[in-house]
């Protein structure tokens, strides 16, 4: 069962990243191609700026969970060293429920603002409600809270590892 969930939350986890490196190239394409209609044609595309914006906040929901699944918390990892061998396990519990809270409430606001979106238009893009800018975060909650559960079944502390 701990390898199957493992198996997921690797899956879902990379997915999240892929999609937020994804968003993150999108981010650049508009950002380049609005530079260019707006300084070289002289004539700015106004809908680039908000899909550079959505994208942005996309990235960020996105790419939460690999942190949380690295255990990439740098304060968490100053308390981790200084803390004695026989304490560390209770503070990944610690860590792990006041992660979860912060993303369960994360989720629920999230979805709250995502449906009052729903009837506010984007300038530039009235096709597009803001519910989908809102979206991000109940979907990156989501992520999160399999990588946390994964962080906390099979703790990885890539930022301890790697530091100097």
């Amino acid at each position: 069962m701990k390898d199957a969930f493992l198996r997921f939350e690797r899956f879902t986890t990379g997915f999240a990243m892929v999609a937020a490196c994804v968003m993150m190239t999108i981010a650049a394409s508009l950002g380049m191609f609005q530079i260019i209609t707006r300084f070289i044609l002289e004539q700015p595309a106004e809908w680039s700026e908000v899909l550079i914006r959505f994208s942005l906040v996309w990235m960020v929901f996105l790419g939460i969970p690999m942190a949380f699944r690295q255990g990439a918390m740098v304060c968490v990892d100053v308390i981790y060293r200084w803390s004695p061998a026989g304490l560390r396990r209770v503070l990944d519990w610690v860590v792990f429920l006041a992660s979860m809270v912060l993303v369960l409430v994360i989720i629920w606001w999230g979805w709250d603002y995502a449906n009052r979106g729903k009837v506010q238009t984007v300038i530039g893009l009235e096709n597009i409600t803001m519910f989908w800018a809102y979206l991000a975060l109940p979907v990156g909650g989501v992520f999160c809270i399999i990588g946390l559960i994964g962080q906390l079944i099979d703790p990885q502390r890539h930022e301890l590892e790697t530091a100097q």
